[in-house]
């Protein structure tokens, strides 16, 4: 893994968080390139990581072992086109972070020959704490395969998935799934203001409420379910709010908010694959 050179095409925030994961987890820093078009971007990286960078795709493509697709979905098929004679002559994996781009349409675009991953991460990445779900098609080997894992795992789990279709389903749940905790803190933050307490305290504790409960689920080998009911005592106070949420079906409501979601991933993945 540390020997591989990685390339990222694309120098935004999810590239940012994935070298600083990368460097921190042992890789050299001399082993990543990135090339962007904003050069600004470009002397930044090389200011604060001493990594390598370029203003040619083709250059990078060129150089490495891994090419890191980690442009905006919109602009993946552009990329590819551009570079399509260095892709063409690449034995490189092709990592993709571009959401709702399947590998029918990476593969139409690359060849159908190309070892290809696709990975659907969440925005928690950003600060070493997210969760990946991947995918990998035939033509990726053992080796590759731990190699894209090594590379998610750098900014938190990473989880494989057997078949495509199933990133979808980790797109409803973990992709979109960091803004449905920040919907609850900002309905509890509002709740607390009208009991009475100021915005700092009422943000404060319900920050770090959120960061004691993910923390206690991830060290438990408990169910979610079996840690709930431990802290709702009969007659007290969280089981009437438990009782509330339950008379307004909360459980059957982020069912359907999730159902929506997954539609959504796939019409998205239909509309990008037809641009």
């Amino acid at each position: 893994m540390k020997t591989k050179k990685i390339g990222f095409i694309g120098g935004g925030n999810m590239a940012n968080s994935l070298i600083s994961g990368l460097i921190a987890s042992g890789h050299s820093a001399q082993q990543i390139w990135v090339a962007d078009a904003d050069q600004q971007k470009l002397s930044s990286l090389a200011t604060s990581m001493h990594i390598n960078t370029s203003a040619s795709n083709d250059a990078l493509i060129a150089e490495v072992d891994v090419v890191v697709l980690a442009v905006k979905p919109q602009g993946i098929a552009t990329v590819i086109k551009d570079s399509i004679a260095s892709f063409k002559q690449t034995s490189a994996l092709i990592v993709s972070i571009a959401a709702g781009i399947n590998q029918q349409s990476l593969s139409k675009w690359l060849g159908n020959d190309k070892a290809i991953v696709r990975c659907m991460p969440n925005t928690p990445a950003l600060v070493q704490t997210g969760a990946t779900g991947l995918h990998a098609n035939q033509n990726v080997t053992d080796e590759q395969h731990d190699l894209a894992e090594n590379i998610m795992r750098s900014v938190g789990i990473s989880v494989w998935v057997e078949k495509e279709t199933e990133l979808d389903a980790v797109t409803a749940v973990s992709g979109s799934g960091p803004a449905y905790f920040f919907l609850l803190m900002e309905a509890m933050e509002k709740s607390a203001l009208e009991l009475g307490l100021t915005e700092h305290t009422a943000r404060l504790l319900v920050e770090q409420t959120a960061l004691g409960a993910a923390k206690i689920a991830l060290e438990s080998s408990e169910s979610p379910g079996e840690l709930r009911a431990r802290v709702t005592s009969p007659g007290g106070t969280t089981e009437q709010a438990i009782k509330t949420f339950n008379q307004g079906d909360l459980t059957g409501l982020v069912s359907k908010a999730l159902q929506a979601a997954h539609e959504r991933s796939i019409e998205l993945a239909k509309e990008l694959g037809e641009s």
